[in-house]
C-alpha cells in the first residue's frame, strides 16, 4: 500500500470517478455504497495517514451532477461521489479521488492521470487520488511519467491498494466494518474461505451496528464470497463452537428474513397495482379505488395514464 508524508495542502473533498460500462457497474456501485457509507473507516483502515489528517466532523457530501459532464475520449464520465471534508494540518480543503477497478488494464495509469486532469479543471483543489484493485491479477501501476531522454516533463503518483495483495489476518481483530467486508476481496486460499467467513461474522457480531448498515456489508461480503452447501455445513458447525455462537448464526437469518419481507411487500403492492387497473378499466372513481387499494393518488392517477 502506498503512503503519503504530511505535506502543506491546502485541505479534503472526496470525488469517485466511474465509467459507464455495463458489465462493471454492480462492481462500482457496490464499492461505492460501501464507501459512501464507512468513507471514514476505509481511510482509517488503509490510508491511516490521511486518515489522521481528516477533520470529519466537517464532511459534506456534494451532488454528483456538480461533477458531470466533460469527458476526455468522447465517453460520459459521471463523479458518483463527492465530500467535501477539511485537512487538519492546514485547515483548507483538498480533494480525495476513489477509483475501484476491476479489471486488469495496462494504461489504467494514463487513465488515471486523465481523471486527475479533469477534476483539477473543475474544482482547482489539491487532489489525492487512490486505486482499489479488486482483480486476481498482480497487475499494478502507482504513477504515470512524461520524459523525453534525460528530460523528465512530468510525474504523476496516485495511492494504490491492491486487495488481492492484502493478508486478510492482518485485519480480522480490527474493528472495522470496511475491512471486514473487503476480508472477501484479500488474499485468502480456498481451504481459507470457511474461516474468513467465520472471522466476517465474528467482527459484524462485536460491531453491533443497526440492521440497515449490517445488511449492506452482509451484501457486500457475499457478492465476492459465496460459500458452497458443503463450505456453509461447515461454517455452521465451527460457528456452533463459539462462544456467541447464537448471536453469530442470527445475522445471516435476521438478512434473510429482511430479504423475504422486502420480497413480500413488493408481491402485495404488484396485487394491489393489477386491482387498480381492473377497477379503472371499469371506470371506479379514483378515489373509491385509493380507498380500496391504499395506494396513493398519485400511483392511481399514473396507471391510468398507462392505460
Amino acid at each position: 500500500m502506498s503512503t503519503i508524508k504530511q505535506s502543506k495542502f491546502k485541505a479534503p473533498l472526496l470525488h469517485v470517478l466511474k465509467e459507464e460500462t455495463p458489465q462493471y457497474m454492480n462492481h462500482d456501485q457496490l464499492f461505492k455504497k460501501l464507501i459512501e457509507v464507512f468513507f471514514e473507516e476505509f481511510l482509517e483502515a488503509f490510508f491511516p495517514e490521511i486518515h489522521e489528517q481528516i477533520d470529519f466532523e466537517k464532511i459534506t457530501f456534494l451532488s454528483e451532477e456538480l461533477f458531470t459532464g466533460g469527458s476526455y475520449d468522447g465517453n460520459k464520465r459521471i463523479v458518483d461521489l463527492v465530500v467535501e471534508v477539511k485537512w487538519k494540518e492546514t485547515d483548507m480543503l483538498i480533494a480525495i479521488h476513489i477509483e475501484p477497478q476491476s479489471y486488469v488494464q495496462t494504461n489504467f495509469n494514463v487513465r488515471m492521470f486523465k481523471y486527475f486532469s479533469l477534476l483539477y479543471n473543475k474544482i482547482k483543489k489539491p487532489i489525492i487520488p487512490i486505486a482499489i484493485f479488486g482483480y486476481e491479477e498482480s497487475w499494478e501501476k502507482s504513477k504515470f511519467s512524461m520524459q523525453f531522454s534525460d528530460l523528465e516533463i512530468l510525474r504523476f503518483n496516485y495511492l494504490t491498494l491492491h486487495l488481492r495483495k492484502q493478508n486478510w489476518r492482518n485485519f480480522i481483530m480490527k474493528n472495522n466494518p470496511v475491512s471486514a467486508a473487503l476480508l472477501s476481496k484479500m488474499g485468502y486460499n480456498k481451504d481459507e474461505r470457511v474461516q474468513v467467513k467465520l472471522e466476517f461474522f465474528k467482527t459484524l457480531a462485536r460491531l453491533k451496528l443497526d440492521r440497515e448498515k449490517t445488511n449492506l456489508l452482509l451484501g457486500f461480503f457475499e457478492s465476492y464470497l459465496k460459500l458452497t452447501e458443503e463450505e456453509e455445513a461447515t461454517f455452521v458447525m465451527e460457528a456452533k463452537k463459539l462462544e456467541n455462537a447464537e448471536e453469530i448464526l442470527e445475522i445471516p437469518i435476521s438478512y434473510e428474513e429482511r430479504g423475504k419481507a422486502i420480497g413480500r411487500k413488493e408481491g402485495r403492492e404488484e396485487e394491489k397495482r393489477k386491482v387498480a387497473l381492473k377497477l379503472l378499466a371499469e371506470g371506479i372513481d379514483i378515489k373509491l379505488i385509493r380507498k380500496a387499494t391504499e395506494l396513493t393518488l398519485e400511483e392511481i392517477k399514473q396507471l391510468r395514464d398507462q392505460q
